[in-house]
C-alpha cells in the first residue's frame, strides 16, 4: 500500500457519503484493525461480520454469541421486541489483528481467533458489560467495565485486578487504557478522572473536570488518539475537552491540568453519542445523539470544519475513523455508512508536461523525436544524466511510517492484514447413486485395469459416497471462565435492552385495547375463511 500517494495536500477529513455496508443483520457497533484493512461490525443477533475494507466485501462471519433472533409481531403497529436478542455491543482488536475481543448483552466476553473464527476463551460475568478493551501492547489481559462495578483488568488465564474507585458510592464509571497500555484512565459521574498503573492499580494522577468555578459535570466517555498523547473527555455538559496525558501525569494527584481545546455545538447545544480522533490525531469527530450527523473539528485551533448529515429521522449508534485514511464510518438504522473525500482526477499533477485537451487535435511530431540520438537536445540538461541512471531498489521492503509507533523500528511480521476467501463451490448431491448397470470391481479387474489402460473400470455406490463425503473440520472448544464479582447487580438488564416506561398510560391502554380488537378481528376473519372453505368442499 503506497500511503504516500494517498496524501491529500488540502483538508484531511471526509466530505461526503461514499456508500453503505449492509450486513443483513442490524449493525450495532464497528471497529477497524490497526492497519485499516479489516472492519469488524457487531450485529444484534450475536454475529460479527468482518469486511475487507479494500474490496468492500464480506471476508468472514463469526457467530460468537449465538442466541435467538428478535421476535417480530405484526399488529396494528409493528412492534420489534429486543428483549430476547443479544447484541454484540463492544469489541476491540488486538495489536496484530489476529484476536478480537467481543462483549454481548448476554454478559459474556469472548476472545476470537480472526483467521479461523474459533472462540479461544469465553468469560461469563454476573452483570451486564458496558465496555471492553484489549491491552494495546499485550495479548495477556484486557479491560472490562461491568455495570455498577469498578473496572477490572482481566487476564486470559482468569486472573483479575480491580481498579479502585475514587468514590465508593459512585459506581458509574468509564475506563480505558492509554495508548501504550501502561495506565488505566477512569472517569465517574462526579467529573473526576483518575489514572492508575495497569500493573498494580496504583493511583498516580487525578483531576476534576469542572464546568464553572466550582460545579462539576458527569463524564460519559473517554477516547485516546492513535498518535500523540491526546485524549478527549465527553461530559454531560455537552462539551468535549481535549487533554494531554503527559501533562496530566506530570500534575500528579489532585492536579489541575487545563484542556487544550473545548469543543461544542454553540448553536444547537447538541449532546454527543460517540466521539473519536482521526487517524493522525489532528481532527476530532463527534456523533450527535439526536440525529444522524457528524461534527468534525480541527484539534489545533478548535474550528468546526465540517458537518456531515445522514438520513433524517435516524439515530446514530457508533462512529469510527479509519486509522490511516480520511474515512469515517457511522452506524444508524442497522446500516454502516461510509464517509470519505471526493477524489478528483488531476492527471497534470502526476506529469508536469501533461496537457488536457477538450477535443482531439492533430499532433505534429518533431523531426528528431524517434531518432536514436536526439540532435535537438539542450546541452544544459547533460548534467541530469547521473540522476536518470540511479538504481531503484524494488526488492527491499521498507516499513510504512503510518503503521509504526514512535517506539518501534519496523512493522509486526505476524500481523494479519487480510483474510483469505475460498471460492464458492456448490456442494455435490450426496444422495446421487450410480446407474444400475455399474457393478463393483473385482480384485482381478482392478489389477487388469492397473496394467491395461484400455480396459474400463466399474464404480460402486460405496466408492462415490467415500469420495464425496468430507468430514467437516472440528471446531476448537473454547475455555470458559466464570468471573465472580462481589456486590455486582446480578438481576439487572443491560441499558440497551431495558424497557423504558411509557410516558402516558392512557395511550398504552389504548394501544393494548387496539391490539386486542385487531387480534379479535383477525381471528374472526380466519374463522370466516375456514367456514367458506368447508362450504366449498361440501358443495363440490
Amino acid at each position: 500500500m503506497n500511503l504516500e500517494l494517498l496524501e491529500s495536500f488540502g483538508q484531511n477529513y471526509p466530505e461526503e457519503a461514499d456508500g453503505v455496508l449492509d450486513c443483513i443483520s442490524l449493525a450495532v457497533t464497528a471497529g477497524f484493525n490497526k492497519y485499516g484493512t479489516l472492519l469488524a461490525v457487531g450485529c444484534n443477533d450475536g454475529r460479527v461480520v468482518i469486511w475487507d475494507f479494500m474490496t468492500r466485501g464480506i471476508s468472514k462471519v463469526i457467530s460468537a454469541h449465538v442466541h435467538p433472533v428478535c421476535s417480530v409481531r405484526l399488529l396494528v403497529y409493528i412492534c420489534i421486541m429486543l428483549t430476547c436478542c443479544n447484541f454484540v455491543l463492544f469489541f476491540s482488536w488486538s495489536r496484530n489483528g489476529r484476536k478480537l475481543l467481543t462483549a454481548s448483552t448476554d454478559n459474556t466476553v469472548c476472545i476470537i481467533d480472526v483467521a479461523t473464527g474459533d472462540t479461544d476463551h469465553r468469560f461469563r460475568f454476573p452483570s451486564p458489560i458496558l465496555r471492553v478493551q484489549y491491552n494495546p501492547r499485550s495479548l495477556s489481559n484486557f479491560l472490562v467495565c461491568p455495570m455498577r462495578h469498578p473496572a477490572i483488568v482481566v487476564g486470559v488465564d482468569g486472573s483479575r485486578l480491580i481498579i479502585p474507585l475514587d468514590d465508593e458510592a459512585d459506581t458509574t464509571i468509564s475506563a480505558l487504557f492509554d495508548r501504550r497500555g501502561l495506565h488505566v484512565f477512569t472517569g465517574n459521574s462526579k467529573g473526576r478522572v483518575t489514572v492508575h498503573r495497569a500493573s498494580d492499580a496504583q493511583l498516580v494522577a487525578s483531576f476534576r473536570v469542572t464546568q464553572g468555578a466550582a460545579s462539576t459535570t458527569a463524564i460519559k466517555s473517554m477516547e485516546f488518539a492513535r498518535r500523540g498523547d491526546w485524549f478527549l473527555v465527553n461530559s454531560a455538559d455537552r462539551i468535549i475537552r481535549v487533554y494531554n496525558s503527559t501533562e496530566v501525569l506530570a500534575c500528579g494527584i489532585e492536579g489541575e491540568p487545563e484542556p487544550i481545546q473545548k469543543l461544542q455545538d454553540l448553536v444547537n447545544k447538541t449532546m454527543w453519542k460517540k466521539c473519536c480522533f482521526s487517524g493522525d490525531g489532528e481532527y476530532v469527530c463527534a456523533g450527535s445523539s439526536r440525529q444522524h450527523a457528524l461534527y468534525i473539528w480541527d484539534k489545533t485551533n478548535g474550528n468546526l470544519v465540517k458537518i456531515l448529515h445522514g438520513t433524517k429521522g435516524e439515530l446514530l449508534l457508533d462512529v469510527v475513523w479509519h486509522p490511516v485514511r480520511p474515512i469515517a464510518c457511522s452506524i444508524s438504522s442497522g446500516v454502516v455508512s461510509i464517509w470519505s473525500q471526493n477524489q478528483v482526477e488531476n492527471w497534470s499533477a502526476f506529469a508536469p508536461d501533461f496537457k488536457e485537451l477538450d477535443e482531439n487535435v492533430e499532433y505534429e511530431e518533431r523531426e528528431s523525436e524517434f531518432d536514436d540520438e536526439d540532435e535537438d537536445k539542450i546541452v544544459a540538461n547533460l548534467h541530469n544524466r547521473d540522476v536518470d541512471d540511479l538504481e531503484v531498489d524494488v526488492c527491499k521492503i521498507a516499513p510504512i511510517p503510518a503503521f509504526c509507533s514512535s517506539d518501534e523500528e519496523g512493522e509486526d511480521p505476524n500481523a494479519l492484514l487480510f483474510l483469505p476467501i475460498a471460492p464458492e463451490v456448490e456442494d455435490t448431491d450426496d444422495t446421487w447413486a450410480p446407474p444400475p448397470e455399474f457393478q463393483a470391481p473385482t480384485q482381478d479387474e482392478n489389477y487388469h485395469h492397473h496394467h491395461h489402460h484400455h480396459s474400463k473400470r466399474h464404480y460402486s455406490s460405496s466408492d462415490f459416497s467415500r469420495e464425496n463425503s468430507q468430514t467437516p473440520p472440528r471446531r476448537k472448544k473454547a475455555k470458559t471462565h466464570d468471573i465472580s464479582l462481589e456486590g455486582s447487580p446480578i438481576h439487572d438488564i443491560h441499558p440497551l435492552l431495558s424497557n423504558k416506561p411509557h410516558k402516558d398510560k392512557n395511550t398504552h391502554s389504548k394501544r393494548s385495547s387496539a391490539h386486542g380488537t385487531s387480534h379479535h378481528r383477525i381471528h374472526k376473519s380466519e374463522s370466516k375463511k375456514h367456514s367458506h372453505r368447508d362450504k366449498y368442499k361440501s358443495s363440490s
